[in-house]
């Protein structure tokens, strides 16, 4: 510590400890009375990748077509699905869910249009159209003909007519939508050129109110997903039922997220009570970390309801990382306390705290700007909530590294120091151990080590992103139950799109042949109103059947359920009459005539209002453990080129499976960068710090050995990448690195002692060693608690963390010490090592 700075440190946080605490306790005050603002998200933005080019492109198309703001309810009645007690309950529950003051329409078998109960010709396709729930409607032809409907078959009803759905249509806020496209837009804008000062203010004011606008949507979706479920309720007695979609599994989601902060939290904290009475035994050791770690959190919280960042299931755990990392500065700051009273047992409590501060500080500020690096290098993600995570955990190390220097020591300022304990416990009969097994079987542990970094390196070859969504959830929870039973009775679970546009120079329609009668029926009409077959690219006679060819390819491949497009209504008419897709005035004819509302289901969910284009609607098998979708979606675009003959650029997929696999693949490009980002920024700060190339490759070779056997197990084991595990191997190298810094940095003071490596070995086992086997043991059975989430990603980053803790703990206590002397890295002058020390 300079001696400016370390005078004034004294003169304030050490001999002013009250003035301290009270500064404290005020800004920690000012800023955690916010902590009730901040607020959680799970929607699918935290899904998708920044800057994603498919995104505007996927909003564009929802906004043209059909949102995917809506709920499944799956309903598998007691009794035979259409025996009149089950339509009779089936009718009250679609009446009571449409009575809902959020909802716009619900649709389920009994409002989709029927032509063959009784059949109707074509005369009659505008007053003949039937419902199930109408008098005169043949229940047992109803019954034939949705088994039978390419539209409604694996759709709304199951093949065997034991399970159907309803679908809730949620109402759409347009102004919101409105104002959301903006931003984007003066978003996208800011990037690549500067705004006006009118413009800035706009985008701040447009930000200020989607804020708002989410926050009271999301209160609103919780009530309205609480009152769908309540309605449910009531009906189970006749059904076994489900609620699926999107925002089902934002709220459930946010119900998980609220869970795991109250768990993590309440179970780190009683685990650090334990942890830290099983350790040093004194109140004011389990009092002044904890007081440390509370305040740490207050701030934090308060900080993010000020900035309004929103809490993701990526970032539901940072609250017990915090902990976590605010109690191991804090566990280092105690065992250099009570060594130092050891060596000083008459020493006053001034001397005591200022040379424990002195000796501990610049190993503590490396080792927490280690940690920011190997959070911020999550900034380079691309992924929202990955980068939203880096920000809050940097900023919550460097808030727990000033509460560690200023409201902990002033805090032990106001004690007396007692007696000092002895330093022979298990924790140092454990370290020594340590100790004399590397000095007897050096030459095995350097062998072992090395087996195991090759293990790691096969391993990270076989590293995959390709995983489920339906298995981020444990499979009691209605997201998966639900996603399961869509996806095996009803025709798939993840939407994806394939959009098809009209060539560029569009080949003229030969109409010759109906022309004249088009004459007759609308004599008072302009051309361009003769009829939609006129017009339209892709709906007459002669383009239908390459509608249906390419609907059959896109519903015969094994990834893909349920399949809906123009081609569906074609075959639904074809049951009217078999000759009506091959003329082209009969196809304009029910065009015109049909109702808005069947017009509306029918024909504008998948064919433009111009007609050139057409909309696939296809639902993918997300219980397919074999799916690879960044394979799937190139198979079909080139099959589309290959065998149909459409151009490339006629060829758009959209969907949440595209913004998905986007999300996926930039995980592989995500974890070199924040590996690269952080490997660069640590060996920058080893040269600063040691000053010496030799020690500072010596020193990050235990950590790297951890990453790479994390990562290669997960390869091994087929734990794929995600929102979660990506982040494991950049949060090992800085957490574990952090005990490498510590003891080399104790070494080199106790090399200076007598010059002898293996004595200077024995002595930091014995002294820096216990607080490295504190801390690592403290982070593992810390991060072990998120075992506790509803989240399998959390899981799995909880054993995976907790398993490269171990393993960087056991790195740094045989390893790192026999690289030392296999290299002897500490051979300079001792002038030079002790004014560097000093």
């Amino acid at each position: 510590m300079q001696t400016a700075f370390r005078r004034l440190y004294e003169s304030t946080v050490l001999g002013r400890p009250i003035a301290t605490l009270v500064a404290v306790t005020a800004i920690t005050f000012a800023i955690g009375w916010f902590a009730p603002d901040f607020s959680l998200d799970a929607s699918s933005d935290s899904l998708i990748l920044e800057r994603d080019d498919d995104l505007r492109y996927y909003r564009l198309i929802r906004a043209r077509y059909v949102s995917d703001d809506f709920l499944i309810v799956t309903y598998t009645p007691r009794k035979a699905l259409f025996d009149s007690s089950t339509l009779d309950d089936l009718r009250v529950l679609r009446d009571d869910l449409a009575a809902l003051p959020n909802v716009a329409k619900v649709t389920s078998i009994l409002d989709v249009p029927l032509v063959n109960s009784p059949a109707v010709d074509l005369g009659d396709i505008s007053s003949g159209i039937r419902y199930l729930e109408n008098a005169d409607t043949d229940r047992d032809l109803a019954r034939e003909e949705l088994l039978e409907s390419p539209l409604y078959r694996n759709l709304i009803i199951n093949s065997d007519a034991t399970t159907t759905a309803l679908k809730i249509d949620m109402r759409q806020d347009e102004e919101h939508l409105k104002l959301r496209d903006r931003r984007d837009d003066l978003r996208e804008r800011q990037m690549s050129e500067d705004l006006q000062p009118a413009e800035i203010d706009e985008l701040s004011e447009i930000e200020s109110r989607i804020d708002a606008y989410t926050r009271a949507h999301m209160q609103e979706q919780d009530q309205d997903i609480a009152s769908i479920r309540e309605i449910i309720g009531k009906h189970s007695t006749a059904a076994s039922l489900h609620l699926g979609g999107i925002p089902m599994i934002v709220a459930d989601s946010i119900d998980f997220i609220r869970h795991d902060l109250v768990v993590f939290g309440t179970a780190v904290l009683v685990f650090l009570i334990v942890i830290l009475a099983a350790a040093f035994g004194k109140q004011r050791w389990i009092f002044l970390p904890l007081l440390t770690c509370a305040a740490t959190c207050v701030f934090m919280l308060g900080l993010l309801g000020i900035l309004n960042w929103r809490v993701t299931v990526v970032s539901s755990n940072f609250v017990s990382l915090l902990l976590i990392l605010c109690l191991a500065l804090t566990l280092h700051i105690i065992v250099r306390y009570r060594e130092m009273h050891s060596q000083l047992p008459d020493a006053d409590q001034f001397t005591l705290v200022s040379e424990t501060i002195r000796r501990i500080v610049r190993p503590c500020i490396y080792t927490a700007m280690t940690t920011i690096v190997a959070f911020g290098s999550l900034l380079v993600s691309g992924i929202r909530p990955v980068i939203d995570f880096g920000w809050m955990m940097s900023i919550g190390i460097v808030v727990a590294f000033v509460y560690s220097f200023t409201l902990f020591p002033a805090a032990l300022m106001l004690l007396q120091p007692g007696k000092p304990r002895s330093r022979d416990d298990l924790t140092a009969a454990i370290t020594g151990f340590f100790a004399r097994l590397i000095r007897k079987h050096g030459n095995r542990i350097l062998l072992i080590f090395s087996l195991i970094s090759l293990i790691g390196i096969a391993g990270t070859t076989q590293l995959t992103v390709e995983n489920r969504f339906i298995d981020y959830y444990r499979k009691s929870t209605e997201i998966y139950q639900g996603m399961e039973l869509i996806d095996r009775e009803l025709g798939g679970t993840t939407p994806l799109e394939v959009i098809i546009d009209a060539p560029v120079i569009e080949a003229a329609l030969d109409v010759e042949e109906y022309e004249d009668d088009f004459v007759d029926i609308y004599a008072d009409e302009s051309a361009d109103e003769a009829g939609i077959t006129s017009r339209s690219y892709w709906f007459n006679s002669w383009q239908l059947g390459n509608v249906t060819k390419m609907h059959d390819y896109l519903d015969g491949l094994p990834e893909t359920g349920k399949v809906v497009s123009l081609a569906s209504v074609a075959r639904i008419l074809e049951q009217i009459d078999p000759d009506v897709v091959h003329d082209n005035f009969d196809l304009s004819i029910i065009y015109e005539r049909l109702e808005p509302d069947i017009k509306d289901q029918l024909f504008t969910p998948y064919l433009s209002e111009d007609g050139d284009q057409l909309r696939f609607s296809i639902r993918v098998f997300e219980s397919d453990p074999s799916l690879r979708r960044a394979k799937l979606m190139g198979q079909i675009r080139g099959d589309l080129v290959d065998q149909f003959g459409l151009a490339d650029e006629q060829i758009n997929l959209t969907g949440m499976l595209v913004l998905y696999k986007n999300m996926l693949q930039s995980l592989y490009q995500s974890q070199i960068l924040t590996l690269v980002a952080v490997f660069l920024a640590i060996m920058t700060m080893f040269l600063v710090l040691f000053r010496s190339i030799k020690m500072a490759a010596t020193a990050i070779i235990p950590v790297l050995i951890s990453a790479v056997l994390i990562l290669g197990l997960m390869g091994w084991f087929a734990i794929p990448l995600d929102l979660m595990t990506i982040t494991i191997a950049a949060i090992t190298v800085g957490i574990g690195v952090d005990d490498t810094i510590h003891y080399v940095h104790r070494f080199r003071h106790e090399f200076l002692v007598d010059g002898d490596y293996w004595a200077a070995i024995e002595r930091c086992h014995r002294s820096i060693g216990r607080a490295i086997y504190y801390t690592s043991v403290t982070i593992m059975l810390g991060f072990s608690i998120l075992v506790l989430s509803q989240f399998i990603p959390t899981i799995y980053f909880g054993i995976l963390t907790s398993l490269a803790m171990l393993i960087a703990l056991l790195a740094n206590m045989t390893l790192l010490p026999l690289l030392i002397v296999t290299f002897q890295t500490s051979g300079e002058p001792r002038t030079r090592l002790s004014a560097e020390l000093t």
